[in-house]
């Protein structure tokens, strides 16, 4: 069975990108379990999420990745505006990079600390050090996890944190002072979407 990460994000886009997200979680979830696979959001949130990450689980769930990763458009009215009169809403989609594969990201320089969960989403593990909280030293960057059940499993998905801020370093370095979300969001914009969404009910465009 193989393990894929999704990364969902607004870039730097408006409020509407951001609800935008959140809805395209849903809506890969049902598509997900359309094809037979398993996909459960890693991190439970308020509000409008900027980011998220799915985990797709299953035979097939690197084809099902893959048709997903780049530019998502979503046609519809703004659910905050309504006289908005933009109708394209981009989002991006990309797939997580594995870090046992990253060579700037080695165990022995992380630091992990266990906490207690607390807050939205933490409320199943509250009673118990499940968090955790991870630093690499070299870069001095520092993530949280507590949205799973274990400590092993948000140890994990620190460390895939981890990996995900050191990537965007490399990209706003590549970027040449431009911050690698903003220079995403603009490329997603210029881009071809690679599928297209409209209306509340999130139905595909051929």
């Amino acid at each position: 069975m193989s393990e894929i990460i999704l990364h969902l994000t607004s870039g730097c886009g408006p409020d509407e990108c951001r609800w935008v997200v959140g809805q395209l979680a849903v809506a890969f979830g049902k598509e997900a379990r359309d094809a037979g696979l398993s996909c459960e959001l890693l991190e439970g949130y308020d509000g409008l999420p900027y980011s998220l990450l799915l985990r797709v689980n299953g035979e097939g769930a690197m084809a099902f990745a893959t048709a997903r990763a780049g530019t998502i458009l979503w046609i519809g009215d703004s659910p905050f505006r309504p006289h908005h009169r933009r109708r394209n809403w981009f989002v991006g989609v990309a797939i997580a990079p594995q870090p046992e594969s990253m060579i700037d990201l080695k165990e022995e320089d992380i630091d992990y600390q266990a906490m207690r969960a607390s807050g939205p989403g933490g409320q199943h593990v509250n009673k118990t050090d499940s968090a955790v909280r991870a630093t690499h030293r070299p870069t001095g960057l520092i993530t949280t996890a507590q949205e799973q059940r274990s400590q092993h499993a948000n140890r994990k998905l620190a460390r895939l944190k981890l990996a995900l801020l050191l990537e965007e370093r490399r990209e706003q370095s590549q970027a040449q002072g431009r911050t690698a979300e903003w220079t995403f969001h603009k490329q997603l914009e210029r881009g071809n979407p690679v599928r297209t969404y409209a209306g509340p009910r999130f139905t595909v465009r051929r």
